[in-house]
């Protein structure tokens, strides 16, 4: 299509032709090179017969041009290090003190109260959060009064922005206002570097109501019955402060004693006590977590001259409860016909008793329970098997060294004796004494003689062999080392006196050298020499 076709036609949408003949439909480049400067550029437009050429540059901007050094692609620029606003204010917040004025209405005692508030401004988004510090028994729901987010400042849309703050100063936020009263060290130094002078800080005022719950009530007047205010007074003073003791809950009956670890708790509010188990694994007892419930326990009662038909006692019959003076460490105490013996207790209790009761001294009394006694040995079976029954019902064979067993399995040390006897037809007797090496038992095997008389084999089945002198309770069992050439082992009534020995038992007590005593191989050494075996002596029993 021609462009005349566009004369005298408006150039408004609508009255414009595409032009048919256009081939070309990229688009133009903006940016050019001239004498080594990136210049911009713009594209020369057609409007019918019209030529919109790009806007040329000025000879001032040629000139600023020439003054600046090119930016090739191997000089790179430098520029300043830029650190968002997330990053360089990342947890760094303004803090404020303040408070606000709550009206009290139908009072005739007070007409508003004063209540202190926390003002947090967080600098990496200007979002700003208000926190009541909660007071304890106030009775008024505290906490977070406003979440974070950003305050609005009017109603045309601004928000509270940092500069905005300073003490001494009224804050509006949602149609209640704050009073800034004093703010942190960091909050000051912070408005200090930007410039920012603060005013002097002030003092939070105080209501009625804090002057009076501040003030503690009269306890000089003696009343006989408790009165309202001392309750009150113990309310709000005593809650939550408890007294703990650790005791020993001591049980006696016809038979034995013994001891089981308790903890007593004695809260101060209300005089109760209560007794808790210390429970343990594996002590066949039931994990019952109350031994005595909380209740206030008497100390002196009066004795009735008539019969009682019930078993609680009437509060008119108790002259006396326990209180913390009766509560002594190293001293039995007696609650409910049931003695525990006191013998430690924790910070604040001693603080507590130091502070009130300074005669009391309040030291930790070192006490030992009382261990299983374990009866004497009846000669039954090992002493390791016996032992084992005093430990549970269903006894279980004693435990064993395995890497001991696994390492000198079938290994034995042996030594020639001969028997040591008044009689003559024992002096000719040989025998074969074994030490086995991976359970430390002794056993003893007679050699046959013809013509003696005396049936040979096994005279004494493996078993350990005690010391003379050593107690049944504590035996002390021979070892390797006490086997000395010419020495005399005792087993059972029968004394044997060692002759002679295998070589590997050489062998063997030399590499253990440092176990056995140098007197035990120099006699060793003397009777088999000094040579080695080239064959392994070790043999099965």
């Amino acid at each position: 299509m021609s462009a005349e076709w566009n004369n005298g036609l408006p150039f408004i949408p609508g009255y414009t032709f595409r032009d048919l003949s256009k081939t070309a439909f990229h688009r133009s480049q903006t940016l050019g090179y001239k004498n080594g400067f990136i210049l911009p550029r713009r594209p020369s437009v057609v409007i019918g017969k019209e030529v919109l050429a790009s806007e040329p540059l000025t000879h001032h901007d040629i000139d600023k041009l020439c003054f600046e050094a090119p930016c090739t692609v191997y000089d790179k620029p430098q520029y300043e290090e830029f650190i968002p606003a997330h990053v360089a204010l990342d947890k760094k917040v303004l803090r404020f003190y303040g408070y606000f004025l709550e009206e009290i209405l139908n009072s005739p005692a007070e007409n508003y109260r004063v209540r202190s508030v926390t003002i947090y401004y967080y600098l990496e988004d200007d979002s700003m959060c208000i926190i009541e510090p909660s007071v304890e028994n106030s009775g008024l729901p505290q906490g977070k009064r406003i979440k974070r987010q950003r305050l609005p400042k009017n109603e045309y849309g601004n928000y509270y922005n940092w500069k905005d703050l300073n003490l001494a100063m009224d804050l509006e936020v949602y149609g209640s206002k704050y009073r800034i009263t004093d703010c942190d060290l960091f909050t000051k130094e912070f408005m200090e570097s930007e410039g920012i002078i603060l005013k002097e800080p002030e003092k939070i005022p105080e209501d009625h109501y804090s002057k009076r719950r501040s003030i503690k009530p009269i306890l000089e007047h003696v009343n006989t019955s408790p009165a309202k205010f001392e309750k009150l007074y113990r309310f709000l003073h005593m809650d939550s402060k408890v007294l703990r003791f650790y005791g020993q809950w001591v049980e006696c009956d016809a038979y034995q004693s013994h001891t089981w670890p308790v903890i007593i708790h004695y809260y101060l509010v209300d005089d109760t006590v209560d007794v808790r188990e210390v429970h343990q694994r594996n002590s066949g007892r039931d994990p019952f977590p109350l031994f005595l419930s909380r209740q206030k326990i008497p100390k002196k009662v009066k004795e009735e001259t008539f019969p009682s038909i019930v078993m609680e006692i009437c509060k008119d019959l108790v002259e006396e409860y326990y209180s913390p003076k009766d509560f002594q460490l190293g001293q039995k105490v007696k609650l409910l016909s049931h003695n525990f013996f006191l013998y430690d207790c924790d910070g604040f209790t001693r603080e507590y008793y130091q502070k009130n009761y300074p005669d009391m001294e309040m030291k930790c009394v070192c006490f030992r329970p009382k261990t299983q006694a374990i009866p004497p040995y009846n000669g039954f079976g090992s002493l390791e098997d016996s032992l084992q029954n005093c430990f549970s019902l269903v006894p279980e064979p004693p435990k064993h060294n395995i890497m001991k067993r696994l390492v000198n399995s079938n290994k034995m040390l042996r030594y020639t004796a001969k028997l040591e006897s008044p009689y003559p037809e024992d002096r000719d007797r040989r025998f074969i004494l074994s030490y086995h090496l991976d359970t430390d038992m002794i056993s003893i095997y007679e050699t046959p003689r013809r013509n003696s008389g005396v049936i040979s084999g096994k005279f004494l089945e493996s078993c350990h062999i005690p010391k003379p002198g050593s107690t049944v309770d504590n035996p002390v069992y021979y070892t390797p080392a006490d086997f000395v050439i010419g020495a005399t082992v005792e087993a059972f009534g029968h004394r044997f006196i060692l002759t002679n020995a295998d070589l590997y038992v050489l062998k063997y007590l030399e590499s253990n050298s440092d176990q056995v005593p140098s007197h035990t191989l120099e006699s060793l050494k003397q009777t088999l020499g000094n040579c080695h075996p080239e064959q392994d002596q070790t043999r099965k029993d």
